[in-house]
């Protein structure tokens, strides 16, 4: 056998890492998810996994290093607190993108190729795909079996929209805050603004967010009219689209046209079923609150705006601006490392990314604010 370069090696190692990652992740979802069909799915997730760790782990001990088999990364062990806090649904887009990065990478590895890796790993956003434009209310009857033949656009990120709704408060306000001192302005006019940017943005936020989420309800609503209104008028056409869906799913022919004619035999369970097969809306929502959108926007944002002003309520002059800026640095690289959540990069080159993008907008709004604030002095 040919001996494995460093470069090789060092893949090899990439390759076991995320593969014990996502076995870690998929043993933790089988015993925080309540659907027990689907912690029975995560469960075999988590085998496959753990057995295409051990492939790696074999080409890396032929290659003659011996070394002892590494513990899960911090973003692995992150997303399995908070799969544990606030459910297994929570995290299913971010582990849904990876996998997809997963199944491409191993595609072009001459290692992988020939085995069922890449398969496997199809199989599997395939499946976490089902799962995350599945509503919270589990899957439906024998669901499980067919997983692998839906596919549907997931949903929003509750990860991604919290990190980058703080973002927007922190490297906004900061900015604001930092073009007025730039022009020399007294303390209390600094923390006035810096009040001001943070109750004007979070408003701006809050709007726009409803706005967004109650237009896609009024349009789901027009949907579910217009699909009502079809049913009323064809219900014999509308049973033959359901059994056509009911066949892509895997059904035979005859159990799609039973199974169709049975539900169409029910008016509004026709209703809900075409909605959510045909449409892909769930009728009880609509999409979420337009209400509570807007409140989560507004507070997100509100968390990242008052870091660059709180140290002007206990100090002053120059010890506030300072304190300001180095609290805000902080919290740009905080927030920068928590965006490797969704990114899988590293810490400290989001984290370093995310500050220098803050600094330069903020050293922007200062210059700009001492440039004006010299010749309206003047």
């Amino acid at each position: 056998m040919t001996a494995s370069t460093p470069v090789e090696v060092a893949r090899y190692r990439a390759n076991r890492q995320a593969e014990i990652d996502s076995a870690a992740l998929y043993r933790a979802l089988s015993k925080v998810e309540s659907d027990t069909r689907l912690a029975g799915v995560f469960a075999r997730m988590a085998e496959k996994e753990t057995a295409h760790a051990a492939f790696w782990e074999r080409l890396i001990t032929e290659s003659g290093r011996l070394e002892p088999t590494p513990r899960p990364t911090w973003r692995t062990r992150t997303l399995i607190a908070l799969a544990k806090r606030f459910g297994a649904r929570v995290v299913l887009p971010t582990i849904l993108e990876h996998e997809r990065s997963d199944s491409s990478n191993y595609v072009d590895q001459a290692e992988s190729r020939g085995s069922s890796l890449p398969a496997d790993e199809r199989s599997h956003e395939r499946l976490l795909g089902a799962m995350a434009a599945t509503s919270s209310s589990g899957i439906e009857g024998t669901m499980i079996a067919r997983l692998e033949g839906r596919h549907r656009t997931v949903g929003g990120n509750a990860l991604r929209a919290a990190v980058l709704g703080a973002n927007d408060g922190l490297v906004s306000n900061l900015s604001l805050v930092m073009g007025v001192a730039g022009a020399a302005a007294s303390d209390r006019a600094l923390l006035v603004t810096g009040l001001a940017g943070l109750l004007a943005g979070a408003g701006s936020m809050a709007m726009g967010e409803w706005l967004s989420v109650q237009s896609a309800r009024e349009l789901h609503q027009r949907q579910i009219d217009i699909e009502t209104a079809e049913l009323a008028a064809a219900p014999a056409e509308e049973a033959q689209e359901l059994a056509l869906i009911y066949q892509a799913k895997g059904l035979s022919e005859e159990q799609a046209r039973s199974l169709a004619e049975r539900l169409i035999a029910k008016p509004e369970t026709a209703r809900e079923t075409l909605v959510r097969e045909e449409l892909g809306i769930d009728p009880a929502d609509l999409g979420g609150s337009a209400w509570q959108a807007a409140g989560t926007s507004a507070i997100l944002f509100s968390l990242g705006a008052i870091v660059p002003v709180f140290p002007f309520f206990f100090l002053s002059a120059s010890g506030a601006v300072i304190t300001s800026l180095a609290c805000s640095a902080a919290a740009l690289f905080l927030i920068g490392a928590g965006i490797t959540l969704l990114t899988g990069r590293s810490v400290w080159y989001s984290g370093a990314r995310q500050l220098a993008f803050g600094i330069v907008a903020a050293g922007l709004t200062y210059s700009v604010g001492r440039l004006l604030g010299a010749q309206i002095s003047g």
